[in-house]
């Protein structure tokens, strides 16, 4: 029972990892990277659809992300999601391609995505204190059913795991600073 409540939590730990790397890849650093507009939604033809199941992206140049969508008709309605979201880039459509130029980011505006980033990070490591947290609590009602030492080790396995994880946490949130204050 013990493994299975330190699996859980490792599990648990693990989708956080995963969100934060997911939420660090949207965060706009100046260079052009698809992840920013691949979940973006689409109105195509009544649907609400991720444009990343309309168009293939490529990034021919580190400021430049090029979006091919499989259905010329569709390039209205990409450009439409575009402007509406909260990019702050415009697209030029040539009939063929959509191609979004991504200007350098100023100081002030680097600092506020190393602000941001830095929350991102803090709600990572809040989410995986609660996965902790609950596996504290489904361990401690194991206090009757196992020995003590058993509890106590489990119990240290699962700090050394915490520990871990939040250091990952901070190894990706160094690495995206570093992106952010790259010029």
């Amino acid at each position: 029972m013990i493994e299975e409540v330190l699996e859980e939590a490792g599990l648990m730990m693990e989708d956080s990892i995963e969100y934060v790397t997911g939420q660090f890849a949207i965060v706009r650093t100046g260079r052009a990277n698809p992840q920013i507009v691949q979940n973006l939604r689409v109105n195509y033809y009544g649907a609400s659809l991720p444009l990343q199941q309309l168009a293939n992206f490529t990034v021919p140049d580190p400021r430049l992300l090029v979006i091919h969508p499989f259905d010329r008709s569709a390039i209205p309605e990409i450009e439409k999601a575009l402007h509406a979201s909260d990019l702050g880039i415009n697209p030029a459509n040539d009939g063929a391609v959509i191609r979004l130029a991504f200007p350098p980011l100023t100081e002030e505006r680097r600092m506020e995505m190393i602000r941001i980033v830095r929350r991102q990070a803090e709600d990572g490591r809040v989410s995986v204190r609660n996965a902790r947290r609950r596996a504290k609590s489904d361990l401690d009602a194991l206090k009757g059913l196992c020995s003590d030492d058993d509890l106590r080790r489990a119990e240290r396995n699962l700090q050394d795991l915490t520990n871990r994880i939040i250091k990952q946490v901070d190894t990706l949130l160094k690495r995206k600073e570093a992106e952010l204050l790259e010029v």
